[in-house]
């Protein structure tokens, strides 16, 4: 077993003391702190728990149960708790806050703000750190996502095509406006579908499922529409896209799509001025 800081590792307890226990750290780290307040009830030696191990503002290694918003080696959307004129130290959900190194930010920082970083291990004293550098981070190798596979993605921000978005561990995607029908913004977490992998290894994302399974879904997001307004949506296939986005959040071929297919399980009539359900 080689321990990794900044990341889980699952530790045998090997001493009970009054102040914690200690966990087996291997013949490079030795034992590790687990302070009282982060262990699990019931806990006894020869037990094996799976924790985070970092350095402590005293620099000894920590084990904790706590869960950060980010570990090494990945992006994370945190905000600035403090700044000085060394850096700023962000939160990421431990007792010990993340330190953003003045080098390594882009642009002014502020308290109260937050910001994508990337999260690693300084090569010199193995404390946890971050930079606002994230795109040389990005992974540059050919992804082997599929048309219609279904991700995580992280906004990143807005362009004049779309959002950027973060598809975690380390992808970049593009999600473009008109795959766009609900209100996103920067830093917000949902699921996508991978729409096309380039030759070039460029990502795009649709917030809407791709094929069979997204005019099915579509069908099934227009009867529950249904169920919610008595039967009838004034909304047909002539239809302006925009009104049919704030209605269902969703595009116009995805409409067209889900209308047909309930047209012909005989579920819907279509009328001179809407949909009516059966």
């Amino acid at each position: 077993m080689t321990l990794e800081i900044g990341k889980y590792n699952t530790l045998e307890v090997i001493k009970v003391v009054n102040f914690g226990i200690y966990l087996d750290g291997g013949d490079e780290y030795g034992e590790i702190l687990m302070p009282t307040k982060y262990i699990p009830e019931g806990t006894v030696i020869g037990d094996e728990i799976r924790v985070f191990v970092y350095l402590d503002s005293e620099e000894r290694l920590i084990a904790t149960t706590e869960t950060p918003l980010g570990e090494a080696g990945s992006i994370a959307f945190l905000k600035v708790r403090s700044t000085t004129t060394d850096g700023a130290f962000l939160d990421w959900a431990l007792s010990k806050d993340l330190f953003l190194p003045f080098r390594e930010q882009v642009g002014k920082v502020s308290v109260g703000q937050s910001y994508f970083v990337f999260i690693y291990v300084d090569a010199l004293s193995s404390r946890l750190v971050c930079t606002m550098k994230v795109d040389k981070f990005l992974n540059k190798e050919e992804p082997e996502f599929v048309k219609g596979q279904e991700v995580d993605i992280i906004i990143q921000k807005a362009t004049d095509l779309g959002y950027k978005a973060i598809i975690p561990p380390l992808f970049s995607g593009m999600l473009y406006h008109n795959e766009v029908f609900t209100p996103v913004s920067v830093g917000v977490k949902t699921k996508a579908f991978i729409k096309n992998v380039r030759e070039d290894g460029k990502i795009d994302l649709s917030l809407n499922p791709i094929g069979v399974k997204r005019i099915f879904d579509s069908a099934d997001v227009i009867k529950e529409a249904l169920e919610k307004h008595d039967g009838f949506l004034p909304l047909t296939d002539k239809s302006d896209a925009q009104m049919i986005g704030d209605m269902l959040g969703m595009s116009k071929k995805s409409f067209k799509q889900g209308l047909g297919k309930l047209y012909k399980l005989k579920q819907v009539v279509i009328e001179e001025d809407g949909v009516r359900s059966v």
